[in-house]
């Protein structure tokens, strides 16, 4: 590797390095304890020393320096890894650079040129990457130690690396933690001790800064049932927001297939750098602090003030300008914060001014049609009005609204019902895509008109389970809007679909606000706030509930002391994170739950999810078992009122029977939401979203264990054992990364159906089943191979999608693969039945073939070609090739002897077709030779000759060793093993301490 030019002090190095070759103007250098002569004490304590300073010599023992007759100075300019790459860099500079420094006067001039040509080297082999790195050079020697350390393929990109300690008990290991795209790999060499090993991100179950007695703070990772701690001094924090980021990245693509079409930093992940991590990262957090499209990225940052004219002060905050928006932040995030969208904006819209309100004019919508006030809650509903209309007057209307505590603080008290859709829309962010996208919505309505899928059947299915008591959805006007909503959100993304509890989200959000308004509102909750929730996993409400236990145990100790599963809130909290409290809290409760909830986001159901159990720790204590907490809850909820709702009496809760002497006293909404801020207001959305991640990586792996726990269903039909289906399903699902981590357009990638079972997410592409397949077939020497295994694929591809997944595999193959691997209840293989079933399996793909077809004679050639390379290797390989010798001998004659028995006059004796002398195989020493060509030439050629299944199997049958061999058993275990070992040239998890 060619290096930047750096001067070194030759004198201190004597006892470090050996001079191998040199001329007037270079020395090419060996590392004392390296090659010949070298290992001992010295090997051991340079090697230490290489490893400890971050010195390349520990991978590169070989450098050439530059030096000139006239100076003392020396540059080093080139290192190599092995004698071979040093001696290739010797001689370029042999043949490119020596006879050019003759012409130089001076010594000055001679440096100058080498330096330059040097750099200019550098540079084109820069030219290859397109990431541009803070220390270029010092990357490059990372990326050399890396390369040789752990072996991994030439395609996995290293993103970052830094000094650490990895602790083994009480012992830390001095070392190095280098952080590519899909491992996190660490190396350490201490006097002869190497500590090695490398964790595949897609194995993490969690990730997180932890403290003990020993290490006052570190980074804790848990993967494959094993502990690892790594401490250091410095960049602690961003080393594990890299570690959080790329592990998030890792879920995202691999268990998500998520193609990053909107993020090309992120897209290719050959490109993928500590740069583009980082952008996306805040990018990420720009566009979730101001709920903006998932477009929009940052583009510049200021530091600034801003005048605030409601409190006649300037605001220390921070200006962030994307393609479309103009933001600004005070210091905190929370004193003061305000969007301009840059459609609107002009010398006198960044002024301070009231705002027109835009929304006024918004048509009738589907709660108008039966929202009726009662004299004593109109004059509360009126001071609501009022107290809007005092702060629009201060703080403006409209997105350009400034944003404060005091906002928030009306959000608590409740939004009156008529400004509820409006400021949806707002806090939402949905109001930004509604005007960037005029007509769109029409636009789906009009092509989901009529269409007729899944999504469709099961919204029609749930149209009259959406808040069946109210007066809205009694009528067929609120039914066709929440059916045309639903459609057309279905029709717009349909790797979601339409999910349970969408329903009856729409259906409150159809209340408030126009149909196009509920769409976008939709889209924001689906797409935006709630990220993965509404699908078959519901990854996203599993992720939130996860996040709910920790802060139960973080803000509820006792509760925590007192439950020893804490599953018992997951199974309770689900239905409070998929519909926003809606299916627990009466609808004019409920409501409440929702403005705050498009104000703060997750962050507010999760701060009343704490509330809840905090308001009823007491009785839940006292609880003898599930039942008895979930009756305590139910009762709750059905007490919680809204005393200042306008709603009829007809759409809000029945009141609880007095006769009932256990109901629940009286709680108002309003009292709960505002307790639930005053306690747990702290709780910051920033660490939510960072929770998020994390706990994400347990609920995948979670997942995954479940799935393993679930191929007892695939067991049902094969006849693997348990164990052996676990191992092959880790070896399936292993080949299905492998074919996600290096390109962008994999198959599995390209084609995935999120719809599908769990067990079913994981498919293979043809080339990925051929690599799996051949590693675990018997035949790994048969020529043939590579087109068994691609029959062998189009065979179980019934549905012709290009893909097999872990069911078809297992499945389809049946039998068929059970005797590949000498699965029978007999422990061996029937070579009879073996044959015999994938002649079925043949009939049933060619249903126009009545009987087999018969082979000609280039395929009887590959035929025995393919039984020759079976027998490669095994003890008997010699007698096995005399037994196919005497088969493809016998058919041959039986071929002759039909066909002259078929021709009138055929002589009675036979001989072989080449017209030679038959021999026995067994006269002679030397290995049979598959069977000669007939001579094209010859005239006995002109009618072709095939064979069919029957002669063929009657043949082998004739001769007990290709009978014993078919039939002694396998051993599966070793296959499987032998498969894991090589699968990515060697185990992807390794640990080595020597």
């Amino acid at each position: 590797m060619w290096l930047k030019p750096e001067e070194v002090l030759l004198k201190n190095a004597f006892k470090l390095w050996v001079t191998e070759k040199s001329n007037d103007y270079f020395v090419l250098q060996r590392r004392r304890g390296y090659g010949e002569g070298g290992g001992g004490l010295t090997g051991l304590l340079v090697g230490t020393l290489d490893t400890v300073l971050d010195s390349t010599a520990k991978v590169a023992p070989f450098r050439i320096l530059h030096q000139t007759p006239d100076s003392q100075v020396y540059w080093s300019i080139a290192c190599g890894a092995t004698r071979e790459e040093i001696n290739q860099h010797w001689e370029w500079l042999l043949q490119n650079i020596m006879r050019t420094l003759s012409v130089f006067d001076s010594s000055e001039d001679i440096t100058s040129f080498v330096q330059g040509k040097i750099r200019g080297l550098i540079a084109e082999e820069g030219k290859v990457s397109l990431v541009q790195e803070d220390d270029p050079e010092k990357f490059r020697e990372a990326l050399l130690r890396f390369e040789k350390w752990f072996g991994l393929p030439e395609k996995e990109k290293l993103v970052t690396y830094y000094s650490c300690s990895y602790w083994k008990g009480r012992v830390p290991c001095q070392g190095w933690l280098y952080l590519s795209t899909n491992f996190l790999s660490f190396y350490s060499y201490l006097l002869g001790s190497e500590v090695k090993f490398i964790v595949s991100w897609d194995e993490i179950w969690k990730l997180e800064k932890s403290s003990n007695v020993i290490l006052a703070e570190s980074i804790h990772v848990v993967a494959g049932g094993e502990d690892h701690y790594f401490s250091m001094f410095l960049h602690l924090n961003e080393t594990f927001l890299l570690m959080e980021q790329l592990a998030d990245y890792a879920v995202r693509r691999l268990f998500d297939k998520e193609t990053f079409q909107q993020e090309p930093a992120l897209a290719d992940p050959l490109q993928i750098s500590k740069r583009g991590l980082e952008t996306h990262a805040r990018n990420e957090q720009f566009r979730a602090f101001f709920r903006l499209p998932r477009e929009e990225n940052l583009l510049e940052v200021y530091e600034s003030f801003l005048w605030v004219p409601f409190s006649h002060f300037n605001t220390l905050g921070k200006i962030c300008l994307s393609e479309s928006y103009l933001c600004f932040a005070s210091q905190d995030g929370s004193q003061c914060y305000v969007i301009v969208p840059i459609r609107e904006a002009s010398s006198s819209a960044l002024e301070y001014q009231e705002e027109e309100d835009t929304c006024t004019q918004r048509g009738n919508r589907i709660g108008s049609l039966c929202c009726s006030r009662t004299p004593r809650c109109a004059l509360k509903e009126k001071m609501k009005e009022q107290s809007w209309n005092i702060h629009f007057s201060e703080y403006g209307r409209g997105m350009s609204m400034f944003r404060t505590k005091k906002t928030r603080d009306l959000i608590v008290r409740g939004v009156p019902e008529f400004l509820r859709g409006e400021l949806w829309l707002l806090f939402s962010g949905a109001v930004n895509d509604m005007a960037t996208h005029p007509g769109y919505y029409s636009e789906l309505v009009e092509q989901s008109l009529g269409t007729s899928t899944l999504a469709t059947d099961e919204i029609e299915r749930d149209l009259h389970r959406s808040l069946p008591e109210h007066p809205a959805f009694q009528s067929d006007t609120g039914i066709s809007a929440l059916r045309r909503v639903l459609t057309a959100y279905a029709y717009r993304n349909p790797k979601i679909g339409y999910c349970q509890a969408m329903n009856i989200l729409t259906s409150v959000l159809l209340l408030y606000a126009k149909e196009e308004e509920a769409f976008w509102l939709l889209v924001a909750v689906c797409e935006r706030m709630l990220p993965d929730y509404f699908n078959r996993r519901i990854i996203g409400a599993l992720v939130d509930q996860a996040v709910f236990e920790e802060l139960i145990r973080e803000q509820l100790p006792q509760l925590t002391e007192h439950t020893t599963d804490m599953t018992f809130f997951s199974s309770v909290s689900l239905s409070w994170f998929l519909t926003l409290f809606i299916s627990v809290l009466p609808i004019e409760s409920a409501v409440n739950v929702v403005d705050c909830f498009f104000y703060d986001g997750i962050k507010a159901i999760l701060q009343l999810g704490l509330a809840v159990l905090d308001y009823n720790v007491e009785q839940l204590l006292a609880c003898r078992d599930d039942a008895e907490a979930v009756t305590i809850l139910n009762k709750f909820f059905d007490s919680v009122t809204n005393k200042d709702s306008p709603l009829p009496a007809t759409v809000q809760q029945a009141p609880v029977s007095n006769n009932d002497r256990t109901s629940h006293p009286k709680v108002d909404i309003t009292d709960l939401i505002r307790e639930a801020y005053e306690k747990y207001g702290d709780i910051r959305s920033e660490e939510v979203e960072s929770m998020r991640r994390r706990k994400k990586l347990f609920v995948i792996q979670t997942l995954e264990d479940t799935t393993r726990q679930n191929l007892r269903v695939v067991s049902q039909e094969v006849k693997f054992t348990a164990a052996h289906l676990d191992d092959l399903y880790g070896l399936f699902k292993r080949q299905h990364f492998l074919s996600c981590y290096w390109t962008m357009n994999s198959p599995a990638l390209l084609h995935h159906d999120p719809s599908l079972p769990y067990l079913e997410q994981y498919q293979l592409g043809r080339s990925q089943f051929c690599a799996l397949f051949s590693l675990l077939a018997p035949w790994v020497h048969c020529a043939g191979r590579d087109a068994l295994s691609l029959w062998a694929f189009h065979l179980l591809d019934e549905n012709q999608d290009g893909l097999v997944n872990f069911k078809e595999f297992c499945c389809g193959l049946g039998e068929g693969l059970t005797l590949y691997l000498g699965q029978t209840r007999r422990g061996k293989v029937d070579l009879q039945a073996y044959l015999k079933q994938w002649q079925d399996e043949l009939l049933k793909k060619e249903e126009n073939i009545k009987d087999l077809p018969r082979i000609n004679q280039c395929q009887f050639i590959q035929f025995s070609k393919t039984l020759y390379n079976l027998f490669h290797g095994d003890p008997e390989e010699e007698s096995l090739y005399r037994a196919v010798a005497s088969v493809t001998s016998l058919l041959l004659r039986m071929e002759e002897v039909g066909r002259r028995l078929q021709e009138p006059g055929t002589p009675t004796e036979t001989t072989p077709p080449n017209g030679e002398a038959s021999t026995s195989p067994e006269g002679s020493s030397d290995t049979p030779s598959p069977p000669s060509v007939p001579e094209p030439n010859s005239h006995r050629q002109e009618v072709e000759w095939s064979f069919a299944f029957e002669q063929i199997l009657a043949s082998l049958l004739n001769e007990p060793i290709l009978v014993r061999f078919f039939e002694k058993p396998v051993d599966v275990q070793a296959r499987l093993e032998h498969a894991k070992a090589t699968q990515l040239k060697e185990k992807l998890r390794i640990f080595v301490v020597q």
